[in-house]
């Protein structure tokens, strides 16, 4: 006969209410609780019936994450980290790329509403190209990324307070001209390039260097190849060598690396080059890189965390989280 959920409440010595906790993943279970019963079912071949559970409780299992661009190396990073605290808690990840297209996102919207997702979480690029400033009555939703809002609950990295703290780390290595390459341009003023720009600003401010437009250098596609092109254009334009590029993610760093290397500029020789984000492959650029990081995991942990007890009772007050970063220094600066 198939198991029940009985069975392996009877196996892992707890109650059916802590196995259906496991299963579902909403309620808090201490690690060492959830191993045995996880343990249980394996050991009893249980099948959860999920199509039965969602009729009872209306709930699907399912998430759905969705990012700006799944293409650069710290969105698979997260989805990594989210699909992996995910499954420690009992769900399912559905992961979406929105383009940074409203449409996309009121999509996402009408799925939870229609109850094939539990729950959201959204990078939106700015809040003016956002659908939660506009919709009225939002599903259970978490945003991440630097967004500035207080409309839902948000776990963000202080893009502000790193960036000026990257820009001190700089100054302090004797920099005095230094240029950025991500700063708002055109259409593109996503809320990522504004806080990060505000930051550096800061940090001249107080260090009492001025600030000069010409150094804050607009990119439109923040990849390597679109950094690249920018920081290029830069120099091709007449553009003085900075003392320090401080980039805003690692994979624009990565593109700017490479267009110094081609010119036989020489790091951190001739100039000093920074990024944002300590992706995997950070620590083996030639030169290595120094980043601002912060854990992926903490990131998912407390999204997703919120996000349950979102779920469990929509009737709570926004929350906000910010997590901890710190500034790695390596070869690139020194």
């Amino acid at each position: 006969m198939r198991a029940t959920m009985r069975d392996v409440a009877t196996r892992a010595g707890v109650s059916p209410k802590t196995v259906s906790n496991v299963i579902n993943g909403v309620v808090f279970v201490r690690p060492e609780t959830r191993e045995r019963v996880e343990l249980a079912m394996a050991e009893l071949d249980y099948v959860p019936n999920l199509s039965a559970r969602g009729l009872r409780n209306g709930r699907s299992g399912v998430l759905a994450l969705a990012l700006p661009h799944l293409a650069t190396q710290y969105s698979a990073e997260t989805v990594g980290a989210f699909v992996e605290v995910a499954h420690e808690r009992g769900w399912a990840i559905q992961v979406e790329q929105t383009g940074a297209e409203p449409g996309r996102e009121l999509d996402l919207l009408s799925r939870a509403r229609a109850h094939l997702v539990d729950g959201l979480i959204l990078n939106p690029v700015t809040l003016e190209d956002s659908v939660i400033a506009r919709v009225d009555r939002l599903p259970p939703l978490v945003l991440i990324g630097e967004v500035e809002q207080s409309l839902v609950d948000q776990v963000s990295v202080d893009s502000v307070a790193s960036s000026r703290d990257m820009t001190r780390h700089l100054i302090e290595r004797g920099c005095r001209r230094i240029a950025v390459l991500g700063s708002p341009v055109g259409d593109f003023q996503t809320a990522t390039a504004r806080s990060r720009v505000t930051g550096y600003r800061q940090a001249l401010r107080a260090a009492e260097l001025p600030t000069n437009p010409a150094l804050e250098i607009g990119c439109g596609e923040w990849t390597a190849a679109g950094a690249a092109s920018a920081f290029i254009d830069y120099l091709n334009a007449g553009g003085d060598l900075p003392d320090a590029i401080y980039c805003f993610t690692d994979t624009m760093a990565f593109g700017v690396l490479g267009v110094l290397w081609e010119r036989g500029i020489r790091v951190p020789d001739d100039v000093r080059v920074a990024g944002f984000d300590d992706t995997v492959d950070s620590p083996y650029s030639v030169p290595p890189l120094t980043t601002v990081t912060f854990e992926r995991h903490d990131l998912a942990r407390l999204a997703i965390a919120r996000l349950e007890q979102r779920i469990a009772d929509q009737r709570l007050e926004p929350q906000h989280q910010s997590l901890p970063y710190r500034i790695v220094a390596r070869e690139s600066t020194r």
